[in-house]
């Protein structure tokens, strides 16, 4: 798999595959409900631990290891670090916002297929402190790298995944015997799902909305001016009106369609910052040879 691919590497992608890259990072959801049974067979979760495995680390460090959580009794015992850990967080919420905090669905330990621990090693790279002198958190910000191209994947394969951070770190490393030296990373949920949401739950359920993009842009330094094109740019790839979602978008996604790239591949068109399954098949059903219709909502 890995030799295929590596072996058709140029200097950019075909449309479809470009298509395919942002249909996973803007359709990726943090999933805490709707795992199913199904189990993830070990070719498909191996193809998700090479993606991790191949994510860039500072100085080539790798600091990355897998934790793999089947037993339904250990986990059993994570969760019940999760309730313990959120119970001393609720504090820290706002008071108007307390019985909303506890009405939200945040982990699916027990529910979904397995679990995985991703770990980083802080002493990997002791001896060659190349990119970690200066920024000895390197390594951390590395592994963050390997579970960013996991989720990615996975959302590929149509798996769910959902990070569990209400957890306290040195509980977690009791439980899964991690070594003084090595820092949970993510602890993150994985399994098969009956759907994608169309949104974030956060979103849906009123905690948050997502920031616009030109607000975050700068201009050379902190709160710099300028740079108003490319924040007219980033406007309009957000500036169209939502799309009412349609039932095919809250099943899982099929893979993406296979048809004939253009000759000539148009301008990339985004409507928005999110884009879902629905919109998705109605461009390739379109023909159009511009990007899937992204729908914010």
């Amino acid at each position: 798999m890995l030799e295929d691919m590596t072996a058709q590497m140029h200097d950019g992608f075909d449309q479809l595959a470009r298509e395919a890259v942002y249909r996973a990072m803007f359709t990726r959801r943090d999933v805490r409900s709707h795992f199913t049974s199904e189990t993830i067979d070990d070719e498909v979760l191996a193809r998700l631990l090479l993606a991790a495995h191949h994510a860039p680390s500072v100085g080539f460090m790798q600091p990355w290891n897998f934790i793999v959580i089947r037993d339904a009794a250990r986990r059993a015992e994570v969760r019940d670090l999760f309730l313990a850990a959120r119970e001393q967080e609720l504090p820290a919420i706002e008071a108007e916002r307390q019985a909303l905090y506890r009405k939200l669905k945040l982990e699916g330990i027990c529910e979904s297929a397995l679990n995985i621990c991703i770990t980083c090693d802080r002493e990997r790279s002791q001896g060659s402190p190349l990119g970690r002198f200066h920024n000895p958190q390197m390594d951390l910000y590395s592994t963050v790298c390997a579970v960013q191209n996991f989720w990615l994947a996975a959302r590929a394969e149509g798996v769910g995944v959902g990070w569990v951070s209400i957890i306290e770190a040195q509980a977690l490393k009791d439980l899964l015997s991690i070594p003084e030296h090595v820092t949970p990373i993510a602890y993150l949920c994985v399994g098969r799902v009956s759907q994608f949401a169309p949104k974030p739950d956060l979103e849906t359920q009123g905690w948050g909305r997502r920031l616009p993009l030109p607000e975050l842009i700068m201009s050379e330094t902190f709160r710099g001016q300028g740079e108003a094109s490319l924040k007219s740019a980033t406007a309009r790839l957000n500036g169209v009106a939502a799309v009412p979602p349609s039932p095919a978008s809250q099943r899982v996604a099929p893979a993406v369609p296979q048809r004939e790239p253009p000759k000539e591949a148009s301008a990339l068109s985004f409507n928005s910052l999110n884009f879902d399954d629905a919109s998705a098949s109605r461009a390739s059903q379109a023909g159009s040879g511009t990007w899937p219709s992204m729908v914010l909502k």
